[in-house]
């Protein structure tokens, strides 16, 4: 899969130019070049309106893991698709139309919800590995064994009776 998203990547600018050079054969260079201008200054305005308090909004649910909300979807959605729409190209501006426009949004939502709930729990999978191999090879772990607390590591300082009395 990562293999094919590369392929994709790397033809993207040419298939971009070819729509151009399509586009500029039926209505002019100069109403491409105008249009492609045009798109860019609608992507610019769309991501700089999503894009308030979008990723403060991420960060917190990131961090929190808890299921993506709604409006915090609708808001990345718009976001992302304001900057596909700043990009120059107009298949890039198509795919940031679908994800910018509100009625197309919706129909979207699902496939945004899908895709970041299953990069989130292969992200917490891999977190809770890294632990445990973290934990089992660390200097100093101990073996644990049946006791009770045995195994517990609780950071503090003595403070003997003497101590207390004193301060």
């Amino acid at each position: 899969m990562p293999l094919l998203i590369l392929i994709a990547l790397m033809a993207l600018p040419f298939l971009e130019i070819w729509l151009m050079i399509l586009v500029g054969s039926q209505i002019g260079a100069t109403w491409t070049i105008a249009s492609l201008c045009a798109l860019s200054v609608v992507g610019v305005l769309v991501a700089r309106r999503a894009g308030r308090g979008a990723y403060a909004d991420a960060q917190q649910t990131l961090r929190t893991g808890t299921p993506l909300g709604g409006d915090l979807v609708d808001t990345l959605m718009l976001l992302a698709g304001g900057v596909l729409l700043a990009v120059p190209g107009f298949l890039t501006a198509l795919l940031g139309a679908l994800m910018a426009l509100p009625f197309t949004r919706p129909a979207l939502r699902w496939l945004v919800r899908s895709w970041a709930r299953r990069h989130l729990d292969r992200a917490r999978a891999q977190m809770e590995a890294d632990l445990l191999t973290l934990r089992d090879h660390a200097p100093g772990a101990r073996v644990p064994d049946d006791r009770p607390g045995a195994g517990r590591v609780i950071q503090g300082r003595v403070i003997h009776d003497d101590e207390s009395e004193q301060n």
